[in-house]
């Protein structure tokens, strides 16, 4: 008898339905739209990342709902040995987990909303009864390990410390406990694995001291890993003074990380680091090497020139980089960055990856209006691209 009926009632309970907790949305007709911008480039309603999301997530959805605990753990372990990565650079291993434990997170994340701490308890406890079936897996430990990261944080929120609860505080401490508990038997080196470190990363949140150990567990996930632009980008974030340092520290950091991953990156290090920093904090930009900055997108995109890491960066230097603020030099260089990724690299637009560039993501729009404001604003971006005028991130002259 499988250890999940308890599990998937609760889910149905919790969820008050069975759909897929990750809809695609309406196909939308992109020509439907009018406004046609002055540009030949094609837009995509889906990219070729996002559909290899799409299937890994559902692989990992599919094999959880049918309780083929062996089978997800094998093919967890097997992408996270080979460092399977989609056409964009997100390891396989993590959409997989991601999509494992979608039913039981949507579910407790559900109950915690509601202020049902028994039903997400139960959840979770039933959830960690696939342990049993799978001994051993460390591909299995990471799916439920990750599920109670999740939850904690829907404990938490993303409000200051001093204004959460002190039960929604208690709960969040529990999960992260209970991750650790989890991974703890495994070593990440010994098993030459990066998703494991992760983790070890992940739950630096919880830690009465992360500012010691911030560096280490990111060193050690890096090394592990120096291909994954997402752990470089993390080591960032969490290196600003909201989170384990300050912006000192993250130039460091990014100075180290781009000697470490030189090999596989050239300078391209200095970049992954710097760049999710720059989007959430403005200060950040106050230590930026401009120049090492722009020279780290043009290595980037001559080792991986894939489209949606293109869209990524002609999103960001033409649409979503803040024009004033601190260093415009190091702005305008950034912005003229526009220029050659358009004509060297931009082949097809990624109209969600335009939507999602200047962080309005808490707007909750359908699909359908995140498609179309997308669309406007690249076609906005194009269009001035190809009138010769500089994109609208591009610090004012003086003089002008």
């Amino acid at each position: 008898m499988t250890v999940l009926n308890n599990l998937t009632n609760l889910i149905r309970m919790a969820r008050g339905a069975t759909s897929d907790p990750t809809p695609r949305g309406t196909v939308l007709n992109i020509e439907a739209l009018g406004n046609q911008p002055k540009s030949s480039l094609p837009f995509r309603v889906t990219s070729e990342e996002e559909d290899a999301h799409h299937a890994l997530f559902e692989a990992g959805l599919f094999l959880a709902r049918q309780d083929a605990w062996a089978t997800l753990g094998d093919r967890i372990r097997e992408a996270d040995a080979a460092r399977s990565q989609t056409p964009g650079g997100v390891p396989e291993a993590d959409i997989l987990a991601e999509g494992a434990r979608a039913d039981a997170v949507t579910a407790a994340t559900r109950a915690v909303a509601a202020g049902d701490e028994m039903s997400a308890a139960s959840i979770m406890n039933d959830m960690q009864l696939v342990l049993e079936e799978t001994p051993q897996d460390y591909g299995v430990a990471y799916v439920v390990a990750m599920a109670h990261i999740d939850i904690g944080w829907a404990w938490r929120g993303e409000g200051w410390r001093q204004d959460i609860p002190a039960a929604h505080r208690a709960a969040f401490f529990r999960h992260f406990q209970s991750a650790d508990r989890l991974i703890d038997p495994y070593d990440a080196f010994e098993l030459d694995s990066p998703m494991l470190a992760s983790v070890r990363c992940a739950l630096l949140a919880a830690e009465t001291q992360p500012r010691t150990r911030a560096s280490d567990d990111y060193e050690d996930l890096i090394d592990l890993a120096p291909g994954v632009a997402k752990y470089m980008r993390a080591l960032g974030n969490h290196m600003l003074p909201r989170w384990f340092g300050s912006h000192e520290r993250l130039s460091h950091e990014a100075h180290r990380t781009m000697e470490r991953t030189a090999d596989v990156w050239g300078t391209g290090g200095y970049t992954w680091t710097y760049l999710d920093a720059l989007t959430v904090d403005d200060e950040a930009f106050a230590l930026l090497d401009g120049d090492l900055f722009c020279q780290g997108i043009q290595d980037i995109l001559a080792r991986r020139n894939d489209q949606h890491t293109v869209n990524s960066f002609a999103a960001y230097t033409g649409t979503a980089l803040e024009s004033e603020g601190v260093n415009r030099d190091a702005r305008t260089h950034i912005a003229d960055c526009f220029d050659w990724i358009v004509s060297d690299y931009l082949h097809e637009i990624h109209p969600r990856i335009w939507y999602a560039a200047k962080g309005v993501w808490a707007s909750r729009l359908e699909d359908q209006d995140r498609l179309v404001k997308g669309r406007q604003r690249a076609s906005a971006a194009l269009d001035r691209h190809a009138k010769g005028l500089p994109p609208v991130t591009a610090p004012r002259r003086p003089d002008a």
